[in-house]
């Protein structure tokens, strides 16, 4: 595989599960593994995406394979897991990167059937892949988690009446706190458990908006841009990695440095 922008210690020939592989961050988190020696289960629900990223990272002499799962199913995961054994070995890491519908609508327009689609998507779905893959990996005395939250579930937009969905800011937040709960309990099994928390990162609904739209948002963060998936991958190596090892419970902020204001 290619270099990545820098070298990791400690994930070369381990084992990662990815969900939200499909999505922009999610697939970038995997090609960044996979050039550190990782070998990789990229999962997600939309099977051509993860068949792309699986291709890529072979055509780059790396390791992966593609295991479609929706992440709020627990049997699907349960799938995940057995199938990532079975095909590459003991999973050693995991990045919980699925989630979604963050766009900005107002709580009264807010129906219950997509608060709790939100809520699903984005929070109890790490609830149970954290539940999924901890055990084992406790058994083995090792591992290392990260998750994926978001700039909106710690500020919200002050020059905006409405900025992010309700629930997709709840969930996230929730997040936050889940990951400080599992890792205060599975740190006496050598599991560390970090969160990233990105600000907006360049996906297929970013870069449809407007050029005023975009503008708005590049202005909105103090380093005058958008975030790309890379930024946020070289943020989950960090965490994955043996460079991290005395960390757990932590939140590192990938948003351009719109958290400081």
């Amino acid at each position: 595989m290619n270099e990545s922008l820098s070298h990791y210690p400690g994930l070369s020939g381990r084992i990662a599960v990815v969900t939200g592989a499909s999505g922009a961050i999610g697939g970038a988190v995997c090609l960044a593994l996979a050039r550190q020696g990782t070998a990789v289960a990229a999962s997600g629900r939309k099977a051509d995406a993860l068949e792309r990223v699986v291709a890529d990272i072979r055509n780059q002499g790396g390791t992966a394979i593609a295991v479609a799962a929706d992440v709020t199913d627990p049997e699907a995961l349960e799938n995940l897991r057995r199938e990532t054994e079975g095909k590459l070995g003991p999973i050693d890491l995991v990045a919980a990167v699925a989630g979604g519908g963050g766009e900005p609508v107002a709580l009264a327009d807010l129906s219950l059937d997509r608060w709790r689609q939100t809520i699903d998507l984005n929070l109890t779905s790490t609830f149970l892949t954290l539940k999924t893959f901890l055990p084992a990996m406790a058994e083995r005395g090792r591992g290392a988690v990260v998750t994926v939250a978001s700039l909106a579930g710690q500020h919200v937009i002050p020059q905006a009446k409405v900025s992010a969905s309700p629930a997709y800011a709840a969930a996230k937040a929730g997040l936050l706190m889940l990951t400080r709960q599992a890792a205060r309990e599975y740190a006496p099994s050598g599991i560390r458990i970090n969160a990233i928390s990105p600000g907006s990162v360049t996906n297929a609904r970013i870069a449809g908006m407007p050029e005023p739209m975009l503008q708005g948002l590049r202005s909105s963060h103090p380093l005058g841009r958008i975030g790309e998936p890379d930024d946020v991958a070289e943020a989950a190596l960090y965490l994955l990695s043996d460079a991290s090892s005395w960390m757990t419970g932590a939140t590192i902020d990938i948003n351009g440095g719109f958290a400081m204001l």
